[in-house]
């Protein structure tokens, strides 16, 4: 068995076990990737302040978000195909994530069914929506979730269109994978996920096939899914949404102060500032760089995530310092389900929560609640002076 240390090291191994198109379908952004880049690095410029001669026993990374309790303030979240980079994915993610006290986040572009996870676990999870132009699809989706007894919805409002992501092009992305001469040749070096995946009947978007008329292979999925992300979606839809369901909402993929006041203003449990891990607008600013804007603006009156670029418990340390209620990771638990199936993301999990145990401890604090931005050492011009226009 590896030593792992580090999330390094899982990424490591699952860039061994797992076909190329699905490697680059998370170890990428849109375009030049800047965005992408930025997400890790400007966390990287944030410093940590170093307190000594303080009493460190007893600490804890308990707390709440959308006042659902957790074991740290740690959410997986959504990733489409999941259930490519591990057979079943989908539910081992979720296995792992109810075991260690954390929220799963559920994709609509899962391989999985919403049945399929909750017939697997035994607490609630969150579900993740995209909105689509069939309002009946729509609208059937929602009901699947509640009768799972999904605890939150989490609706993702950047990705009315598709960035364009060059590697998934390059590489035909497709589930299951195309049976092209190239995707043969690096399947024919990825025994171990080849097999894993003979073994489960779950190769196909669980959540789309089997409940939209005349979808029933690849081919046709494709051409629906195409066509189907609604770019007409505006805030009034929003409140439709968020009154359709009726319970906790999270909307997901906020980094504008303006947007942040209309999610608040139409009644959203919680934001998570986000840029898709930067695989949609290239050339946005990084999630960290626009936490501290939108909490001067909304912070008090809805819950504040942040998600894109969290590698590591001190990333999230330093986001909840800056005032984040809850943050959200995706690669870093994608590398761990990737090179080790449930157990890796177990892995992923203690790593990150060691991290922010002892980084805390050696900070000067016991519990979550008491950390703030004095543990930091963050750069004059961080959040940067523009000129707007």
């Amino acid at each position: 068995m590896p030593v792992i240390t580090n999330i390094a090291d899982l990424k490591r191994i699952y860039r061994r076990r797992v076909p190329k198109m699905f490697y680059d379908y998370a170890e990428s952004g849109s375009w030049t990737e800047q965005t992408f880049r930025e997400n890790t690095t400007d966390f990287s410029r944030i410093n940590l302040r170093q307190r000594v001669a303080v009493d460190m026993t007893n600490r804890t990374t308990a707390g709440t978000m959308i006042g659902q309790d957790y074991a740290m303030p740690v959410a997986l979240a959504p990733v489409g195909m999941l259930g490519m980079q591990h057979a079943d994915g989908e539910i081992l993610a979720a296995r792992a994530a109810e075991k260690f006290g954390v929220p799963f986040t559920l994709s609509t572009m899962s391989i999985c069914s919403i049945e399929d996870v909750a017939e697997r676990t035994s607490k609630p999870f969150w579900f993740q929506l995209y909105t689509m132009k069939d309002e009946d699809y729509l609208r059937r989706l929602i009901e699947r979730a509640k009768a799972a007894k999904c605890s939150a919805l989490v609706i993702t409002l950047d990705l009315q269109i598709i960035g364009q992501r060059h590697k998934d092009l390059r590489n035909g992305l497709s589930a299951p994978p195309k049976p092209t001469l190239a995707n043969w040749i690096d399947l024919s070096t990825k025994w171990g996920w080849g097999i894993e995946m003979l073994k489960t009947p779950r190769r196909q978007f669980g959540n789309i096939i089997g409940h939209v008329d005349n979808i029933d292979d690849p081919s046709s999925l494709t051409a629906w899914t195409a066509t189907q992300f609604d770019p007409s979606l505006d805030w009034k839809k929003v409140e439709k949404l968020i009154s359709m369901w009726g319970g906790k909402t999270i909307l997901k993929g906020i980094l504008d102060v303006g947007d942040a006041r209309m999610a608040a203003n139409v009644g959203a449990d919680a934001i998570v500032v986000s840029n898709h891990g930067g695989r949609q607008l290239d050339g946005a600013l990084s999630s960290i760089r626009m936490l501290q804007p939108i909490l001067d603006a909304v912070g008090d009156q809805v819950e504040v995530h942040l998600d894109s670029g969290i590698r590591s418990g001190q990333d999230v340390l330093k986001a909840i310092a800056m005032g984040a209620k809850g943050t959200m990771i995706g690669r870093a638990y994608v590398y761990g389900l990737g090179a080790m199936g449930e157990e890796g993301v177990t892995r992923a999990l203690e790593v990150i929560h060691k991290e922010l145990d002892v980084t805390m401890a050696l900070c000067g604090h016991r519990r979550l609640q008491d950390v703030g931005r004095d543990i930091l050492l963050v750069p004059e011009d961080f959040e940067g002076r523009w000129k707007r226009f």
